[in-house]
């Protein structure tokens, strides 16, 4: 269990506690929100269970030092971001049609990034999209409503990880 809560002062950053270790993080530029919905830029409140990942070989070796199921980020992976698309809140192959995000981000942010279970089953048209757990930006600045940490603490905890590990949003 990873538990996340909003840093007193600073709703943008949090803390993250993985057993008695504490260690800084990002938060959505929303804060913590329970009524979370598409392009509010909050991190959801609640526990969502950690999937797989994605890594890029050639920045981050550690992405295979984990019992998680990790896929490496090729030029052509992408994630629908779109309400309305079949493929919302879901991997796609780029060059793709509607909206998406890019996964191979030249910010680095997504070295090592983990795919939580929010909106993913059951999937919920405008509940939010791409919710991971990835890489921070220094100085901690606001995530689009993900939890972001350094890639110091990410190679530190993914060791310890499995796609039972929850991650437990809470103010």
């Amino acid at each position: 269990m990873l538990t996340v809560r909003a840093r007193p002062g600073q709703a943008s950053q949090g803390l993250l506690q993985a057993g008695g270790l504490v260690f800084s993080c990002a938060l959505g530029r929303g804060g913590i929100s329970a009524g979370k919905r598409e392009g509010d830029g909050a991190t959801p409140l609640g526990s969502m269970r950690i999937l797989s990942g994605y890594f890029r070989s050639d920045h981050f070796s550690g992405g295979r030092k984990t019992r998680l199921e990790m896929a490496p980020i090729g030029p052509d992976l992408g994630w629908c971001e779109v309400p309305d698309d079949r493929n919302y809140n879901r991997p796609v192959r780029i060059p793709y049609g509607a909206s998406h995000e890019r996964m191979l981000r030249a910010d680095r942010l997504y070295d090592a990034c983990l795919v939580l279970d929010w909106n993913i089953s059951p999937r919920r048209r405008g509940r939010g999209s791409a919710i991971f757990f990835h890489l921070a930006r220094p100085g901690f600045t606001p995530t689009q409503g993900c939890v972001a940490v350094t890639a110091r603490t990410m190679a530190r905890l993914l060791p310890l990880l499995s796609d039972r590990t929850v991650v437990r949003v809470v103010r």
